[in-house]
């Protein structure tokens, strides 16, 4: 992956030491510039985003950039396996 990071302007992203376990993080959003960016940068209305966590455990937004690389392949519909066939004619002993 050596796609350059492209950090989200008006959106900061913080993990309070003392928040219970169940909030992972809070988000700062500076209405102006987060707006701008997100003219600039979505998508059909959408503007995904990842909260990451940088190696010195700070947290921080990064537009998300990932797109499908082609479309979507069909599945070949799966083939049923032909019953077994029980040759009853067969030397039983009773």
């Amino acid at each position: 992956m050596s796609e350059e990071k492209i950090f989200v302007n008006g959106m900061i992203a913080k993990r309070h030491p003392n928040a219970p376990d169940f909030v992972k993080a809070s988000l700062s959003l500076k209405m102006s510039e987060l707006i701008e960016f997100a003219r600039q940068h979505h998508k059909d209305g959408w503007l995904n985003i990842q909260i990451k966590e940088s190696k010195g455990g700070k947290y921080y937004a990064e537009l998300d950039t990932w797109e499908p690389s082609q479309a979507p392949q069909q599945q070949a519909p799966q083939q049923q396996p032909e019953p077994a066939t029980v040759d009853f004619d067969d030397d039983i002993p009773f």
